[in-house]
């Protein structure tokens, strides 16, 4: 069993820090202060983004959603979405399948 407590790591603002990666899924942890964001992005994989602390927007498909604690998104492979964080925040972001199709770490069959 792998554990972490992610509220309690040291991750400097915007440097993610990838806390397991393995076959099928990648995740990471992300600490962005007020204001800053992931600008306009999309991944190959299903994402999962959760809200450990602090509070953010995410604008995708014309709308535009807010959480904070506790807030979980999914974005489907491909998916453009922006997330900025009103407040400092903490983040757990889940990739899979790691890598995901057309990713350029995809292994060839």
């Amino acid at each position: 069993m792998d554990t972490w407590d992610v509220l309690a790591l040291d991750i400097a603002a915007q440097q993610p820090e990838v806390l397991r990666s393995d076959d099928e899924t990648r995740v990471i942890a992300i600490v962005l202060g007020a204001g800053e964001c992931l600008q306009d992005h999309q991944v190959h994989e299903r994402a999962w983004l959760m809200v450990a602390a602090g509070e953010i927007e995410i604008d995708g498909d014309g709308t535009t959603v807010s959480g904070g604690p506790g807030f979980l998104a999914h974005f489907d492979p491909n998916e453009r979405h922006e997330v900025r964080a009103t407040s400092d925040a903490r983040l757990v972001l889940l990739l899979s399948p790691w890598p995901g199709e057309g990713h350029p770490r995809q292994r060839s069959s």
